[in-house]
């Protein structure tokens, strides 16, 4: 397939671009949030518009009042919350909890997708248990008590954990902590009984939580898919989320190269712009160029991941680490060429790099998708 957007593709790209350039920029949510100290870390407001314009249910089915539409064009709306750094659950409550919740029961996508798809219900993804993504080593216990589970653990680095309306958790129903099997996904449902949270708040002024499970005791209707084999699923999930991600890291390096090649086009040093001398404008062209190729990686895995083809792990982990490199790149060279005004609050281009350095870390660190990159080709 072409690694370009069709027509309604791109009709999507436009009205998204518009609408997050103007209700989702800098000041208004980012600068915002953080400055009153927001401990959601979002607009609800802005998450309400979300759902107006039809993008909290783009995944969803037609039969669950979603859109039915596919990474693709959830990646399109990733890519410009990141272009705008724009604070929102979108990646993990619209991509990740969506995708899980495809496959729980009926009875469990009642209770939560109507409420995602009017922007009401807010989820969170609880996975990792320490400071990397190692999704492999699942040691969360989930023990048989009467009819449902006791859950006893910890989770790290759940983004937006304490203002979701439900936790989607992988814990290990049998086995030991690093067996592929033995996997079952929970949706834990805010203030459950042992349920805590320690909120932090991360670089790019993000809320995360670790999320401590004292016995937490769910119904048996609490578990999505089936017990004990939710490693495919949970597979699924992760896949959806490290694409998201990418597309999200491709609009971060696109927002921060735009924002640097004006600054070059303004900035005046020795009586010249500073975009006139010929090192500057090639660090510009080798910044764009890594920018086209991982967007076109994000845009590929995508498209596997649409067509449900058997090369779309290896290819969402070549866009992580592709797009991870070209934000690191790219934010990096928005400083340096901004000068020291750069690493100031006032200009918006530290920002970026705050924002790179979180979402580089969600799903898994460049270093961490070129082993799995090496490892699926064989080495």
């Amino acid at each position: 397939m072409p690694l370009y957007h069709t027509d309604d593709q791109a009709m999507l790209a436009d009205t998204v671009t518009g609408f997050m350039a103007s209700e989702g920029a800098i000041k208004p949510q980012l600068r915002h949030w953080r400055d009153i100290g927001c401990p959601d870390g979002f607009g609800h407001a802005l998450w309400k518009q979300f759902a107006e314009m039809g993008l909290t249910g783009m995944l969803a089915g037609e039969a669950d009042g979603g859109l039915g539409m596919g990474h693709v064009e959830a990646g399109i709306v990733l890519a410009e919350i990141g272009r705008n750094l724009t604070p929102s659950p979108f990646l993990t409550t619209a991509v990740m909890g969506v995708t899980a919740l495809s496959g729980g029961s009926d009875d469990l996508k009642g209770r939560y997708l109507p409420g995602i798809i009017a922007g009401e219900t807010v989820l969170a993804m609880a996975i990792d248990e320490g400071g990397k993504h190692r999704p492999e080593r699942i040691a969360l216990k989930a023990e048989k008590a009467g009819n449902g589970f006791r859950l006893s653990g910890a989770k790290d680095f759940v983004v937006y954990g304490a203002s979701a309306d439900a936790l989607i958790v992988a814990a290990r129903t049998s086995g030991s902590d690093s067996d592929a099997d033995g996997i079952t996904l929970f949706a834990v449902p805010r203030g459950a009984g042992g349920l805590s949270h320690d909120s932090q708040r991360l670089v790019d002024s993000s809320m995360a939580s670790h999320v401590h499970f004292d016995g937490v005791e769910l119904d048996g209707d609490a578990v999505i898919g089936d017990i004990d084999d939710g490693r495919a699923l949970l597979q699924k999930v992760l896949l959806a989320g490290r694409a998201g991600a990418a597309a999200e890291l491709t609009g971060v390096a696109a927002g921060a190269f735009d924002m640097t090649t004006a600054y070059l086009k303004t900035r005046k040093q020795f009586g010249k712009l500073i975009g006139e001398f010929q090192a500057l404008q090639h660090r510009a062209a080798h910044l764009y160029s890594e920018i086209e190729i991982a967007t076109a990686a994000a845009i590929k895995a995508q498209q596997l991941l649409d067509g449900g083809s058997d090369k779309a792990d290896l290819m969402v982990s070549v866009a992580k680490a592709k797009a991870g490199r070209a934000c690191n790149l790219a934010v990096r060279e928005g400083v340096q060429m901004h000068g020291g005004v750069g690493m100031t609050d006032e200009y918006d281009i530290g920002l970026y790099m705050k924002r790179d350095r979180a979402l580089a870390e969600f799903m898994g660190d460049p270093y961490y998708h070129a082993e799995r990159v090496a490892r699926l080709s064989g080495y």
